[in-house]
């Protein structure tokens, strides 16, 4: 060993330490690995409070006993079990009327949604431009506002001519200006 050189040593040591933790590590994740539990199939439940939790198991009171969900068809067949009398996620809770709430459940969320998206270009329809009704009340407001500003504009010419007529109107450069004519 003494003809190793310091850095040798040192590389050596590097190696042997990250061999060291290689190792660890590989053989930690090894021994923590479980293999998954055995699967219980459906029909050693014997009762329909531990059948029904599992979502692969049906249960049928008509013949009181737990069997596979066959998820090839959406509803259970009526050779499995009858819809009224099986249960599944819940004991209390028949297979038929599970379909009805859930149908009813379901419209009524697709239903709202229509109606709400109506609603919305509905009123996104009517807040995009004006209205015929609402065009011809600007322009009717506008009509009335040029007749007055010609009535405010006729009267102002009245009044002007009546106030020349009796001397009223003259230089406004001082206060005095109408008591300087008499």
């Amino acid at each position: 060993m003494s003809n190793l050189t310091p850095e040798r040593k040192a590389r050596s040591l590097s190696v042997l330490s990250a061999a060291v933790v290689l190792f660890v590590i590989f053989v930690g994740q090894g021994e923590c690995q479980t293999t998954p539990p055995p699967i219980t199939p459906c029909s050693a439940y014997k009762n329909c409070d531990t059948c029904v939790p599992h979502a692969k198991c049906l249960w049928c009171f008509t013949t009181n006993n737990c069997t596979d969900y066959p998820v090839r068809w959406l509803l259970p067949p009526a050779s499995v079990c009858q819809l009224s009398q099986a249960r599944w996620g819940v004991c209390w809770l028949n297979f038929e009327a599970l379909i009805i709430t859930l149908a009813v459940l379901g419209g009524t969320i697709l239903l709202s949604i229509a109606v709400c998206c109506c609603c919305c270009c509905c009123c996104k329809k009517r807040r995009s431009g004006p209205d015929r009704e609402e065009e011809r009340y600007a322009r009717r407001r506008e009509e009335i506002k040029q007749r007055s500003e010609e009535r405010k504009v006729e009267r102002q010419a009245r009044h002007d001519e009546i106030r020349k007529k009796y001397g009223l109107v003259g230089d406004s450069d001082h206060p005095y200006s109408k008591f300087e004519n008499e």
